[in-house]
């Protein structure tokens, strides 16, 4: 029985956590995109945030310009590019 008690908290410590850690850095990543910054979504498509609505956001893809409306769910990475002085 005390196996099986122990396995419970180890359980929690390699999966659980883990996760919610995760998920929380991906909730701030959402927060602080703004335009101008370069995204890129689950399925691989990378382009420049143009605005950013409720729960969509306007993205310029490179090269011919295209603008695609994208869920905000769908953003894997958030590439902000700063300027050098």
């Amino acid at each position: 029985m005390l196996p099986l008690l122990l396995l419970i908290p180890v359980m929690y410590f390699a999966m659980i956590r883990p996760q919610q850690k995760r998920q929380k850095q991906w909730q701030a990543m959402l927060a602080g995109i703004k335009p101008g910054d370069k995204i890129t979504t689950a399925g691989g498509i990378r382009g420049t945030i143009l605005s950013i609505k409720d729960d969509v956001i306007i993205v310029k893809i490179a090269p011919d310009g295209i603008k695609m409306e994208i869920a905000k769910s769908a953003i894997a990475s958030v590439t902000t590019e700063e300027k050098s002085s």
